[in-house]
């Protein structure tokens, strides 16, 4: 497993957290019960939508052997190899709104994306 230290190595951070989505994701780990020293958010890709990839997020108790660890903002972030090829850059967010709140990404790399949002190409 490779890790970065909290202020990012020479190259970065592999995705930029902001301070509003890790405190909403520590304070749900928190709730989940989860010892947030070990505990993480895991951030990947995987094949759906209508674009053909999506984002998909998770809490995991502790990182994969290959996974790239970050912390940011005292959140643990894990991304496995493969989808790091793809969210490399990338800024993950929290938006709250009157219609809707969530995590969202914002990513460098996508080249088109579905209507919605929900879904991308690069």
């Amino acid at each position: 497993m490779s890790t970065d230290a909290s202020d990012g190595e020479a190259a970065g951070p592999p995705v930029n957290v902001t301070a509003k989505a890790a405190a909403e994701a520590l304070s749900l780990l928190e709730g989940e019960g989860m010892d947030t020293d070990v505990s993480g958010l895991r951030l990947f890709v995987q094949q759906g939508g209508c674009a053909g990839l999506s984002y998909g997020m998770r809490f995991d108790d502790e990182p994969e052997e290959d996974d790239r660890v970050t912390e940011q903002h005292g959140l643990r972030i894990f991304i496995d190899p493969s989808s790091l090829n793809y969210i490399g850059g990338a800024e993950l967010d929290y938006e709250s709104g009157l219609q809707a709140a969530g995590f969202h990404v914002e990513n460098p790399n996508v080249e088109s994306e579905c209507g919605c949002g929900e879904s991308f190409r690069t």
